[in-house]
């Protein structure tokens, strides 16, 4: 369970109007003792706002807020990721998946976490690594085809054992939270957030077996912990299943969230 919020970071879209929501989320703060920061460059000259480069954010407040759509929340999970600082959403985009408080209700969302109204939601999230390097996505990930370099061929293992080898333009791995995104583009279903488990989906199939695959949260647990994809023309790879947490406060629209994701190279595949 989240304690007491002691302070709070901003994460503004860079071409939306968020005066009236840091103007909101300040004035809450105010009242009730807590610090607010923001990033430097998007804040400078507002009153009560300490400034902090944008790297450092999520290590000095115990709750972010992205005031934007569904990209600023995206943005604002991977500051918040390394320090599992949740994340409340507040849209002000076209677009609200994610960022599912409007303006109207921050005050009373910002109520019901310092009183500490809410519920603890789990969430499927994808990590890949490649190399030594990690990159942390929280849709989806996807191995795509080099142009000129023919199709991308791709093995699936699970629980150590080989399942299906997909030949496509490219494989898309996605959490239930991004079944709407490049996944549904690709013909692959909704899933229900909720839902426990990864999406396998070929983009422009041209194989045998062209179908999605929705791989069960279960066998993760309780057998190896990943499923492996092999690319047989380039470098093997990893899809990891890993958890993070989402929060809601005060109600069903009121919504933290935190995910991930990841692909790692392990040389040439044989």
């Amino acid at each position: 369970m989240v304690g007491r919020v002691g302070a709070v970071g901003l994460v503004l879209h860079p071409r939306r109007d968020c005066a009236l929501a840091v103007e909101l989320v300040t004035r809450w703060a105010v009242s009730r003792g807590v610090a607010v920061f923001g990033v430097a460059g998007e804040l400078d000259g507002v009153m009560g706002v300490q400034l902090l480069e944008q790297h450092r954010i999520a290590e000095k407040v115990d709750l972010l807020v992205s005031l934007g759509g569904d990209g600023t929340m995206l943005r604002a999970l991977r500051l918040a990721y390394h320090h599992q600082v949740p994340v409340l959403g507040v849209n002000l985009g076209k677009f609200g998946f994610l960022a599912e408080i409007d303006p109207p209700d921050l005050d009373e969302a910002l109520c019901s976490i310092a009183e500490e109204r809410f519920e603890m939601e789990s969430r499927v999230a994808v990590q890949a690594v490649v190399g030594d390097t990690v990159r942390i996505a929280f849709n989806d990930i996807a191995l795509v085809r080099i142009p000129g370099r023919g199709q991308a061929a791709v093995g699936l293992v699970v629980d150590g054992q080989p399942f299906v080898r997909y030949v496509a333009d490219a494989v898309v791995v996605s959490t239930p939270t991004g079944s709407t995104a490049y996944s549904f583009s690709a013909g692959g279903p909704i899933v229900s957030p909720k839902a426990e488990g990864l999406l396998v989906v070929p983009v422009a199939p041209h194989s045998a077996f062209n179908r999605a695959l929705m791989l069960c949260g279960g066998r993760f647990r309780h057998t190896t912990g990943c499923h492996d994809l092999l690319p047989t023309r380039a470098a093997q790879a990893t899809a990891q299943r890993c958890r993070r947490t989402r929060l809601a406060a005060g109600g069903d629209r009121d919504k933290f969230d935190s995910w991930s994701t990841t692909v790692q190279r392990k040389g040439r595949a044989q």
